[in-house]
């Protein structure tokens, strides 16, 4: 049996994204989709067909391993955040269009992926957080929900019953694992999926979940959906519900207007506009928020696959030093502001094209910091 680290509960995470790992997004990992039309892990598996296990298999056993575990528990990481698609368990889940002929395209395996996981994050100390990324339908068109281009989660009640039951049985199975600390209801769903039948599905999920994980150890997270925390306040609130934590994701490049701005831009937005809004949330938000993703990204081009440019106004100037100095300032800026909510996790700990969006990658360039304790 392996000795497990011990288990402090943090008064505040300093987290990372295993992105890109347990579900496929191409602008992280380009070499696995070379040749292929696919965008998503759906039309990746649908295009493989039966030669997609034995590719996905070593993609797994390579991409994240025990010694990123290691690495990130040495740096002084509290957690980290594992997105996962609604096919872990495997068959059967519900249908979509997308698969064509074959009802059943994913891989299978990938539960046992995500024991190895908590396996090493029990021996190492690190605390895990499930995320729900890719949901039946997929919930917010992008290709990290699973298929690019659709939004149809929301359309079914089969697809809407399926998540609530997963999470349930994620809770089961990793119940006891004193490396769970919180499981996230749902990525990003898109913002025209209305307010209430968000709360309700989040409702239905806090109940099925706290059916196994007690409040005092694991908690349930929400995101914001792409809309006003104002639409939140008074929502899942003490006593009735214990240990809910809001979830919102800060970028600076996917917004038209943020990619026009300098470097000095990006600082102000960061320093001031949204240290405001931390202190303003602080004040009159009552649920515990983290930052579930950032990053150091302001070049969309390598990270997305949809958007058609600018690219890069901000770094395009400069030389190479200069280039060095702003992305340790933009750091710097995100991380004294982050610090003031209950934790935050970087998108991602690895990529393999992009650094910026890379954690191992930003230390190693000294981007961010060497240590986190």
């Amino acid at each position: 049996m392996i000795a497990s680290a011990p288990f402090n509960r943090p008064t505040h995470l300093r987290g990372v994204n295993l992105g890109g790992w347990l579900l496929l997004e191409k602008w992280m990992k380009p070499s696995i989709f070379e040749g292929m039309a696919a965008a998503d892990e759906t039309s990746w598996c649908v295009e493989l067909g039966d030669r997609a296990p034995e590719r996905l298999a070593e993609h797994w056993r390579t991409f994240i391993t025990r010694e990123d575990f290691a690495w990130l528990a040495e740096t002084g990481i509290d957690a980290v955040r594992i997105p996962i698609g609604h096919w872990i368990f495997g068959p059967p889940y519900p249908y979509h269009s997308s698969y064509g002929a074959n009802p059943h395209p994913y891989v299978e395996g990938g539960i046992d992926m995500l024991d190895r996981a908590f396996q090493w994050a029990e021996a190492l100390g690190l605390l895990v957080v499930i995320d729900l990324h890719a949901a039946p339908g997929c919930q917010n068109s992008f290709d990290n929900g699973g298929i690019k281009d659709v939004c149809e989660w929301h359309t079914r009640a089969e697809y809407v019953t399926f998540s609530v039951e997963l999470l349930g049985r994620l809770a089961e199975r990793y119940r006891s694992s004193p490396a769970l600390c919180g499981i996230q209801l749902l990525n990003e769903p898109r913002g025209d999926i209305p307010t209430p039948f968000l709360k309700d599905y989040y409702r239905r999920c806090y109940e099925v979940i706290r059916k196994h994980c007690e409040p005092e150890r694991v908690a349930i997270i929400f995101h914001d959906g792409f809309r006003s925390c104002s639409e939140y306040i008074g929502f899942m609130q003490p006593p009735e519900y214990q240990n809910v934590i809001f979830d919102i994701h800060r970028y600076q490049c996917f917004d038209p207007n943020d990619l026009a701005m300098d470097i000095h831009g990006h600082l102000n937005k960061t320093g001031n506009l949204w240290r405001q809004e931390a202190e303003d949330m602080r004040r009159e938000f009552l649920l515990p928020t983290i930052v579930g993703e950032w990053s150091l990204g302001l070049d969309l081009e390598a990270g997305s696959l949809w958007s058609l440019g600018p690219f890069d106004q901000a770094l395009r100037r400069l030389d190479s030093f200069q280039q060095d100095a702003a992305y340790r300032a933009f750091g710097a800026t995100q991380l004294l502001v982050f610090e003031n909510y209950y934790g935050w996790f970087f998108w991602s700990y690895r990529t393999e094209t992009v650094p910026e969006w890379c954690f191992r990658e930003c230390v190693e360039r000294g981007w961010l910091p060497k240590r986190y304790h």
